[in-house]
């Protein structure tokens, strides 16, 4: 918060591992020297030790307890999204095979760092749950899908509450991959800029500790007031020129939150600060919301967290309906021309009551939520 409100980047140089790429990345340094709890031990990869580090910030795991105590532990799930869990893990492990075998090293354990559901199962014996649990791994839009998971299982009688949210930690098979796509920019990222040239890829993580509406104790609380998904597989990793599949998700929030494009106060756009993939986003946004929206992208702060960007984002949001303004864009300098919606750069004083976040995979996988105030 203190960062989004004093325009304070956490993009750095690229240092991380034996990296070798001209670009920016976003870095939670304190991993380096930190380890899980130790009666989870064969857990431990960065992954797990950035969800943990997350989980005990804000009060949260006390939040959890206390909807423990209320709901009884099998009834509370654990729905997450990560992208690529635990790979660095397999990674380092690879460097120290048996020279005379091949064989892994006999510390590695992959069904509790790189395998998808390690995420989850660390989160659920972490917070001492024993309710329904998955990991949804569609890339960028995983940790916003995640709520839709938990509203459905809501709905269906199998939990009265989730933890929901996302972890994607920095790995080589990450910044190695998105440079060979040719979406690594060397600068830090400019979302929207006329001169963006590409992402710059960070990790982080966020929860959020999802309840009925009946069972909120808070007066006026924050409320997950609709969710859009589609699925446009257009192609592999480009989005639809056009935005066909940004629009259906973001109709489709507007309809499940029962709101018209003017309710809408701010929207936190995907914003990857790749050439097709903000193109094709204003397009849809504009679209669907003409020019009287405020907009803008946060991932000039955090860079691309990928499968923990919904979350991420999701809070920012929420953040924003909270504390009443709009964020911005920092590293954006010159909006493209081509851009016809109402792109914020400068952060600003605003009464934000219902903010949509959009979170757009790889293969078409999109999600928008609508967050906010009933009053």
């Amino acid at each position: 918060m203190a960062a989004l409100q004093a325009r304070r980047s956490g993009l750095i140089p690229c240092a991380f591992e034996d990296v070798d790429l001209e670009t920016y990345i976003a870095k939670v340094g304190v991993l380096d020297g930190y380890r899980v709890r130790s009666d989870l031990s064969a857990y431990d990869c960065r992954n797990n030790r950035l969800a943990q580090l997350c989980l005990e910030q804000d009060g949260f795991v006390e939040a959890t307890e206390a909807a423990r105590k209320k709901y009884g532990a099998a009834r509370i799930g654990v729905f997450l999204g990560t992208s690529t869990s635990g790979i660095l893990q397999t990674e380092l492990a690879y460097r120290h095979l048996d020279p005379q075998t091949g064989a892994l090293p006999p510390d590695f354990h992959y069904a509790e760092t790189q395998n998808s559901y390690s995420l989850a199962g660390f989160v659920l014996h972490y917070l001492g749950l024993t309710g329904p649990s998955f990991v949804v791994s569609s890339a960028c839009s995983s940790s916003a899908k995640v709520f839709a998971n938990a509203v459905r299982m809501m709905a269906a009688g199998v939990c009265d509450a989730a933890v929901v949210g996302g972890v994607d930690s920095l790995c080589l098979s990450t910044l190695y991959g998105f440079n060979s796509l040719g979406l690594v920019s060397r600068f830090p990222c400019r979302p929207y800029d006329a001169e963006r040239d590409g992402i710059s890829v960070g990790e982080g993580a966020g929860f959020v500790l999802l309840e009925r509406v009946a069972a909120a104790n808070a007066s006026n609380p924050m409320l997950l007031l609709g969710v859009g998904e589609s699925s446009d597989a257009y192609h592999m990793s480009t989005p639809h020129p056009e935005g066909l599949g940004a629009k259906l998700a973001m109709r489709r929030a507007l309809g499940s939150a029962g709101l018209k494009p003017g309710d809408i106060d701010y929207i936190n756009l995907h914003g990857t600060a790749t050439k097709s993939n903000d193109a094709s986003e204003g397009k849809a946004v504009a679209d669907v919301f003409g020019n009287s929206v405020p907009c803008s992208s946060t991932k000039g702060w955090t860079g691309h967290l990928l499968g923990a960007a919904g979350i991420t984002e999701a809070i920012i949001a929420m953040l924003a309906v909270e504390h009443g303004f709009i964020p911005g864009s920092v590293n954006t300098q010159q909006l493209d021309p081509a851009m016809a919606i109402d792109y914020r750069i400068e952060r600003s004083d605003a009464r934000v009551k219902r903010a949509l976040s959009n979170s757009f995979g790889f293969g078409g996988s999109n999600c928008s939520l609508v967050l906010g105030r009933q009053a």
